[in-house]
Protein backbone atom coordinates (compact mmCIF):
# COMPACT_ATOMS: atom_id res chain seq x y z
CA UNK A 1 0.00 0.00 0.00
CA UNK A 2 2.79 2.44 0.89
CA UNK A 3 4.41 1.92 -2.52
CA UNK A 4 1.10 2.58 -4.26
CA UNK A 5 0.71 5.83 -2.33
CA UNK A 6 4.27 6.86 -3.22
CA UNK A 7 3.72 6.15 -6.93
CA UNK A 8 0.47 8.13 -6.93
CA UNK A 9 2.13 11.02 -5.10
CA UNK A 10 5.04 11.06 -7.56
CA UNK A 11 2.67 11.05 -10.55
CA UNK A 12 0.64 13.91 -9.09
CA UNK A 13 3.81 15.88 -8.39
CA UNK A 14 5.06 15.30 -11.94
CA UNK A 15 1.73 16.41 -13.37
CA UNK A 16 1.78 19.60 -11.31
CA UNK A 17 5.40 20.35 -12.21
CA UNK A 18 4.84 19.78 -15.93
CA UNK A 19 1.55 21.68 -16.18
CA UNK A 20 2.98 24.63 -14.28
CA UNK A 21 5.25 25.40 -17.23
CA UNK A 22 4.36 28.67 -19.05
CA UNK A 23 3.24 26.82 -22.21
CA UNK A 24 0.17 25.59 -20.33
CA UNK A 25 -0.96 29.14 -19.63
CA UNK A 26 -2.95 30.25 -16.59
CA UNK A 27 -6.42 29.83 -15.15
CA UNK A 28 -8.76 32.79 -14.89
CA UNK A 29 -9.28 34.28 -11.46
CA UNK A 30 -10.49 37.47 -9.78
CA UNK A 31 -12.47 39.91 -11.92
CA UNK A 32 -11.88 37.86 -15.09
CA UNK A 33 -13.43 34.76 -13.50
CA UNK A 34 -16.32 36.80 -12.10
CA UNK A 35 -17.03 38.16 -15.58
CA UNK A 36 -16.95 34.65 -17.04
CA UNK A 37 -19.37 33.39 -14.41
CA UNK A 38 -21.83 36.12 -15.38
CA UNK A 39 -21.94 34.92 -18.99
CA UNK A 40 -25.17 33.25 -20.10
CA UNK A 41 -22.95 30.74 -21.90
CA UNK A 42 -21.27 29.68 -18.62
CA UNK A 43 -22.95 26.97 -16.55
CA UNK A 44 -21.73 24.30 -14.12
CA UNK A 45 -18.29 25.91 -13.97
CA UNK A 46 -17.68 25.72 -17.70
CA UNK A 47 -18.70 27.28 -20.99
CA UNK A 48 -21.43 25.57 -23.02
CA UNK A 49 -22.27 25.36 -26.71
CA UNK A 50 -25.62 26.66 -27.91
CA UNK A 51 -26.72 23.09 -28.66
CA UNK A 52 -26.02 19.88 -26.78
CA UNK A 53 -22.59 18.82 -28.02
CA UNK A 54 -21.21 15.42 -27.04
CA UNK A 55 -17.48 14.88 -27.52
CA UNK A 56 -18.17 11.84 -29.71
CA UNK A 57 -20.96 11.14 -32.16
CA UNK A 58 -23.44 8.33 -31.66
CA UNK A 59 -21.96 4.85 -32.15
CA UNK A 60 -18.41 5.82 -31.17
CA UNK A 61 -16.53 5.26 -27.93
CA UNK A 62 -13.34 6.86 -26.67
CA UNK A 63 -11.75 3.41 -26.50
CA UNK A 64 -12.38 2.80 -30.20
CA UNK A 65 -11.26 6.28 -31.25
CA UNK A 66 -8.02 5.99 -29.28
CA UNK A 67 -7.36 2.48 -30.55
CA UNK A 68 -7.86 3.56 -34.17
CA UNK A 69 -5.60 6.58 -33.72
CA UNK A 70 -2.69 4.77 -32.12
CA UNK A 71 -2.94 1.19 -33.39
CA UNK A 72 -4.97 1.06 -36.61
CA UNK A 73 -2.87 0.85 -39.77
CA UNK A 74 -2.34 4.44 -40.89
CA UNK A 75 -3.19 5.83 -44.30
CA UNK A 76 0.22 6.11 -46.05
CA UNK A 77 -0.79 9.62 -47.12
CA UNK A 78 -1.68 10.86 -43.66
CA UNK A 79 1.48 12.94 -44.14
CA UNK A 80 2.74 14.23 -47.51
CA UNK A 81 5.44 12.13 -49.17
CA UNK A 82 7.38 15.20 -50.17
CA UNK A 83 7.68 18.87 -49.32
CA UNK A 84 4.47 20.93 -49.36
CA UNK A 85 4.69 23.62 -52.09
CA UNK A 86 4.59 27.11 -50.61
CA UNK A 87 5.56 30.74 -51.21
CA UNK A 88 7.42 32.79 -48.64
CA UNK A 89 5.79 36.19 -49.12
CA UNK A 90 7.60 38.98 -47.27
CA UNK A 91 4.88 40.34 -44.98
CA UNK A 92 7.02 43.29 -43.93
CA UNK A 93 7.24 44.61 -47.50
CA UNK A 94 3.53 44.54 -48.32
CA UNK A 95 2.16 47.98 -49.26
CA UNK A 96 0.01 49.27 -46.42
CA UNK A 97 -2.83 50.14 -48.78
CA UNK A 98 -3.05 46.60 -50.17
CA UNK A 99 -6.05 44.50 -49.07
CA UNK A 100 -4.71 40.97 -48.82
CA UNK A 101 -5.14 37.53 -47.23
CA UNK A 102 -2.20 35.18 -46.71
CA UNK A 103 -2.65 31.67 -45.39
CA UNK A 104 0.25 30.49 -43.24
CA UNK A 105 -0.78 26.84 -42.91
CA UNK A 106 -3.36 25.12 -40.70
CA UNK A 107 -5.55 27.88 -39.18
CA UNK A 108 -2.93 30.63 -39.16
CA UNK A 109 -3.43 33.56 -41.53
CA UNK A 110 -2.64 37.22 -42.04
CA UNK A 111 -5.18 39.78 -43.20
CA UNK A 112 -4.46 43.35 -44.20
CA UNK A 113 -7.45 45.46 -45.13
CA UNK A 114 -8.49 49.11 -44.98
CA UNK A 115 -5.03 50.01 -43.70
CA UNK A 116 -5.21 47.66 -40.69
CA UNK A 117 -3.31 44.39 -40.09
CA UNK A 118 -4.64 41.25 -38.40
CA UNK A 119 -2.84 38.03 -37.48
CA UNK A 120 -5.15 35.12 -36.70
CA UNK A 121 -4.25 32.04 -34.61
CA UNK A 122 -0.53 32.08 -35.48
CA UNK A 123 1.26 28.77 -34.91
CA UNK A 124 4.73 29.52 -36.26
CA UNK A 125 6.78 27.06 -34.24
CA UNK A 126 7.47 23.69 -35.86
CA UNK A 127 4.91 21.83 -33.75
CA UNK A 128 1.31 22.30 -32.65
CA UNK A 129 1.41 20.96 -29.10
CA UNK A 130 2.92 21.70 -25.69
CA UNK A 131 5.85 19.39 -26.50
CA UNK A 132 8.39 19.79 -29.33
CA UNK A 133 8.39 16.08 -30.19
CA UNK A 134 4.63 15.83 -30.82
CA UNK A 135 2.44 17.03 -33.72
CA UNK A 136 5.27 18.27 -35.91
CA UNK A 137 4.56 20.42 -38.96
CA UNK A 138 4.89 19.03 -42.48
CA UNK A 139 7.99 20.04 -44.42
CA UNK A 140 7.22 23.14 -46.48
CA UNK A 141 4.23 24.05 -44.33
CA UNK A 142 6.39 25.70 -41.68
CA UNK A 143 8.06 28.39 -43.79
CA UNK A 144 6.82 31.34 -41.71
CA UNK A 145 8.60 32.09 -38.42
CA UNK A 146 7.92 34.66 -35.69
CA UNK A 147 10.71 36.86 -37.05
CA UNK A 148 8.76 37.19 -40.33
CA UNK A 149 5.89 38.97 -38.61
CA UNK A 150 5.65 42.76 -39.01
CA UNK A 151 4.08 45.08 -36.45
CA UNK A 152 0.51 43.85 -36.06
CA UNK A 153 -2.45 46.07 -35.20
CA UNK A 154 -4.57 43.16 -33.92
CA UNK A 155 -3.67 39.61 -32.95
CA UNK A 156 -6.87 37.53 -33.06
CA UNK A 157 -7.25 34.26 -31.16
CA UNK A 158 -10.30 32.01 -31.64
CA UNK A 159 -9.63 29.60 -28.73
CA UNK A 160 -6.84 28.24 -26.59
CA UNK A 161 -6.01 24.86 -28.17
CA UNK A 162 -2.32 24.41 -28.96
CA UNK A 163 -2.84 24.33 -32.73
CA UNK A 164 -4.40 27.81 -32.49
CA UNK A 165 -2.74 29.48 -29.50
CA UNK A 166 0.98 28.74 -29.74
CA UNK A 167 3.00 29.87 -26.74
CA UNK A 168 6.39 30.17 -28.53
CA UNK A 169 4.88 32.27 -31.31
CA UNK A 170 2.71 34.52 -29.15
CA UNK A 171 5.57 35.07 -26.73
CA UNK A 172 8.05 35.85 -29.54
CA UNK A 173 5.86 38.45 -31.27
CA UNK A 174 4.70 40.18 -28.05
CA UNK A 175 6.54 43.43 -28.79
CA UNK A 176 5.09 43.59 -32.31
CA UNK A 177 1.44 43.33 -31.25
CA UNK A 178 -0.58 46.43 -30.43
CA UNK A 179 -3.81 44.77 -29.25
CA UNK A 180 -5.20 41.26 -28.87
CA UNK A 181 -8.77 40.16 -29.59
CA UNK A 182 -9.77 36.97 -27.80
CA UNK A 183 -12.71 35.21 -26.10
CA UNK A 184 -13.49 35.18 -22.39
CA UNK A 185 -10.88 33.58 -20.16
CA UNK A 186 -8.11 33.31 -22.76
CA UNK A 187 -6.62 36.58 -21.61
CA UNK A 188 -5.27 34.84 -18.49
CA UNK A 189 -2.82 32.90 -20.70
CA UNK A 190 -1.54 36.02 -22.43
CA UNK A 191 -1.14 37.99 -19.24
CA UNK A 192 1.05 35.19 -17.87
CA UNK A 193 3.10 35.46 -21.08
CA UNK A 194 3.77 39.18 -20.60
CA UNK A 195 0.87 40.93 -22.36
CA UNK A 196 -0.71 43.88 -20.58
CA UNK A 197 -4.34 43.84 -19.48
CA UNK A 198 -5.03 47.06 -21.42
CA UNK A 199 -3.90 45.36 -24.65
CA UNK A 200 -6.66 42.77 -24.45
CA UNK A 201 -10.12 43.01 -26.03
CA UNK A 202 -11.74 40.03 -24.31
CA UNK A 203 -15.43 39.46 -24.95
CA UNK A 204 -18.34 37.02 -24.84
CA UNK A 205 -20.47 35.96 -27.81
CA UNK A 206 -22.44 38.99 -28.89
CA UNK A 207 -19.76 41.39 -27.74
CA UNK A 208 -18.26 43.79 -30.23
CA UNK A 209 -15.51 46.36 -30.49
CA UNK A 210 -14.78 49.30 -32.77
CA UNK A 211 -11.23 49.10 -34.06
CA UNK A 212 -8.97 51.39 -36.06
CA UNK A 213 -10.18 52.99 -39.30
CA UNK A 214 -13.87 52.42 -38.51
CA UNK A 215 -13.56 48.61 -38.53
CA UNK A 216 -15.84 46.62 -36.24
CA UNK A 217 -15.39 43.09 -34.89
CA UNK A 218 -18.21 41.01 -33.44
CA UNK A 219 -17.80 37.88 -31.32
CA UNK A 220 -20.11 35.17 -32.67
CA UNK A 221 -20.77 31.56 -31.60
CA UNK A 222 -18.91 28.45 -32.66
CA UNK A 223 -19.55 24.80 -31.74
CA UNK A 224 -16.35 23.52 -30.22
CA UNK A 225 -14.53 23.21 -26.88
CA UNK A 226 -11.38 24.51 -25.17
CA UNK A 227 -8.63 23.69 -22.73
CA UNK A 228 -4.85 23.44 -22.36
CA UNK A 229 -4.80 20.97 -19.45
CA UNK A 230 -7.10 18.11 -18.47
CA UNK A 231 -10.04 20.37 -17.57
CA UNK A 232 -12.18 21.36 -20.54
CA UNK A 233 -14.17 24.46 -21.41
CA UNK A 234 -12.81 26.80 -18.74
CA UNK A 235 -12.27 29.37 -21.50
CA UNK A 236 -14.59 30.37 -24.34
CA UNK A 237 -14.17 29.58 -28.04
CA UNK A 238 -15.51 31.89 -30.74
CA UNK A 239 -15.93 32.85 -34.37
CA UNK A 240 -15.79 36.47 -35.53
CA UNK A 241 -17.50 38.83 -37.91
CA UNK A 242 -15.09 41.46 -39.22
CA UNK A 243 -16.83 44.45 -40.81
CA UNK A 244 -14.76 47.09 -42.57
CA UNK A 245 -15.85 50.14 -44.57
CA UNK A 246 -15.27 48.10 -47.76
CA UNK A 247 -16.03 44.45 -46.99
CA UNK A 248 -17.34 41.79 -44.61
CA UNK A 249 -15.36 38.76 -43.51
CA UNK A 250 -16.39 35.77 -41.40
CA UNK A 251 -13.59 34.15 -39.40
CA UNK A 252 -15.04 30.77 -38.50
CA UNK A 253 -12.52 29.33 -36.04
CA UNK A 254 -12.98 25.66 -35.18
CA UNK A 255 -16.60 24.56 -35.23
CA UNK A 256 -18.84 21.62 -35.86
CA UNK A 257 -21.92 22.33 -37.93
CA UNK A 258 -24.95 23.81 -36.17
CA UNK A 259 -27.70 26.40 -36.54
CA UNK A 260 -25.37 29.23 -35.50
CA UNK A 261 -24.04 29.51 -39.06
CA UNK A 262 -27.49 30.41 -40.41
CA UNK A 263 -28.06 32.81 -37.50
CA UNK A 264 -24.78 34.56 -38.31
CA UNK A 265 -25.60 34.68 -42.03
CA UNK A 266 -29.09 36.06 -41.42
CA UNK A 267 -27.85 38.65 -38.92
CA UNK A 268 -24.56 39.80 -40.44
CA UNK A 269 -24.31 38.38 -43.96
CA UNK A 270 -23.79 38.20 -46.81
CA UNK A 271 -20.01 37.94 -46.50
CA UNK A 272 -17.41 38.77 -49.10
CA UNK A 273 -15.15 36.10 -47.59
CA UNK A 274 -15.67 33.25 -45.14
CA UNK A 275 -12.58 31.55 -43.74
CA UNK A 276 -13.83 28.15 -42.57
CA UNK A 277 -12.32 25.13 -40.84
CA UNK A 278 -11.94 22.19 -43.24
CA UNK A 279 -9.56 19.48 -42.10
CA UNK A 280 -8.50 17.25 -39.21
CA UNK A 281 -11.99 15.80 -39.12
CA UNK A 282 -13.51 12.45 -38.27
CA UNK A 283 -17.15 11.33 -38.23
CA UNK A 284 -16.57 10.43 -34.59
CA UNK A 285 -16.12 14.09 -33.67
CA UNK A 286 -18.39 15.70 -36.26
CA UNK A 287 -20.09 17.79 -33.58
CA UNK A 288 -16.90 19.74 -32.83
CA UNK A 289 -15.10 19.68 -36.21
CA UNK A 290 -16.75 20.25 -39.58
CA UNK A 291 -16.76 17.58 -42.28
CA UNK A 292 -16.29 18.87 -45.86
CA UNK A 293 -20.01 18.59 -46.58
CA UNK A 294 -20.64 20.66 -43.45
CA UNK A 295 -18.29 23.35 -44.75
CA UNK A 296 -20.39 23.58 -47.90
CA UNK A 297 -23.61 23.91 -45.92
CA UNK A 298 -22.04 26.45 -43.57
CA UNK A 299 -20.85 28.47 -46.58
CA UNK A 300 -24.41 28.67 -47.84
CA UNK A 301 -25.75 29.44 -44.37
CA UNK A 302 -23.45 32.43 -43.84
CA UNK A 303 -24.08 33.58 -47.43
CA UNK A 304 -20.42 33.66 -48.42
CA UNK A 305 -19.40 34.91 -51.85
CA UNK A 306 -15.91 33.43 -51.47
CA UNK A 307 -14.79 30.61 -49.18
CA UNK A 308 -11.22 30.04 -48.01
CA UNK A 309 -10.80 26.62 -46.33
CA UNK A 310 -8.18 26.36 -43.59
CA UNK A 311 -7.25 23.91 -40.77
CA UNK A 312 -5.41 21.55 -43.10
CA UNK A 313 -2.05 20.82 -44.77
CA UNK A 314 0.29 21.41 -41.83
CA UNK A 315 -0.40 18.88 -39.05
CA UNK A 316 -1.73 15.31 -38.95
CA UNK A 317 -4.41 15.44 -36.26
CA UNK A 318 -6.81 12.98 -37.89
CA UNK A 319 -6.56 9.75 -39.89
CA UNK A 320 -7.54 11.03 -43.34
CA UNK A 321 -5.00 11.67 -46.12
CA UNK A 322 -3.34 15.05 -45.68
CA UNK A 323 -4.81 16.37 -48.96
CA UNK A 324 -8.28 14.82 -48.62
CA UNK A 325 -9.89 17.94 -47.09
CA UNK A 326 -8.98 20.13 -50.07
CA UNK A 327 -9.95 17.44 -52.59
CA UNK A 328 -13.34 16.94 -51.03
CA UNK A 329 -14.27 20.55 -50.32
CA UNK A 330 -13.32 21.75 -53.81
CA UNK A 331 -15.22 18.89 -55.44
CA UNK A 332 -18.32 19.51 -53.34
CA UNK A 333 -18.02 23.26 -53.86
CA UNK A 334 -17.89 22.84 -57.62
CA UNK A 335 -21.10 20.81 -57.52
CA UNK A 336 -22.80 23.66 -55.64
CA UNK A 337 -21.27 26.45 -57.80
CA UNK A 338 -19.42 27.89 -54.82
CA UNK A 339 -16.25 29.92 -55.20
CA UNK A 340 -13.68 28.01 -53.15
CA UNK A 341 -10.29 29.74 -52.98
CA UNK A 342 -7.28 27.48 -52.40
CA UNK A 343 -4.04 29.46 -52.36
CA UNK A 344 -0.70 27.90 -51.57
CA UNK A 345 0.64 28.52 -48.09
CA UNK A 346 2.05 32.04 -48.35
CA UNK A 347 0.38 32.88 -51.67
CA UNK A 348 -1.38 36.28 -51.53
CA UNK A 349 -5.12 36.55 -52.13
CA UNK A 350 -6.18 39.98 -53.38
CA UNK A 351 -9.30 40.78 -51.35
CA UNK A 352 -10.44 43.34 -53.93
CA UNK A 353 -10.44 40.94 -56.89
CA UNK A 354 -13.52 38.95 -57.79
CA UNK A 355 -11.71 36.47 -60.04
CA UNK A 356 -8.98 34.98 -57.85
CA UNK A 357 -7.97 31.61 -59.33
CA UNK A 358 -5.68 28.98 -57.80
CA UNK A 359 -4.32 25.65 -58.96
CA UNK A 360 -5.00 22.29 -57.32
CA UNK A 361 -1.51 22.37 -55.80
CA UNK A 362 -2.26 19.45 -53.44
CA UNK A 363 -2.28 17.14 -56.48
CA UNK A 364 1.47 17.53 -56.96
Amino acid sequence: MIYTIIVIAVLIALYLIITNRPVFGAEAKGKRLERMQQSKNYKDNQFQNLSYTPSLAEGYSMTKVMYDFFFKKKNPLIKPLKKIPSIHTNLKNLPKDQDIFIWMGHSSYYIQTDGVSFLIDPVLSSYGSPFKFFNKAFSGADIFKPEDIPVIDYLIITHDHYDHLDYPTVKSIKNKVRQVILPLGVGAHLERWGYKTEQLIEEDWGGEAVLKNNIKIIFTPARHFSGRKTKRNVTLWTSYVLETPTKKLFLGGDSGYDTHFKMIGDTYGPFDYAILENGQYNKAWKYIHALPEDVIQASNDVKAKNIIPVHSSKFALALHAWNEPLKRVTSLGKQKNLNILTPLIGQPVDLNKSDNQFKAWWEY
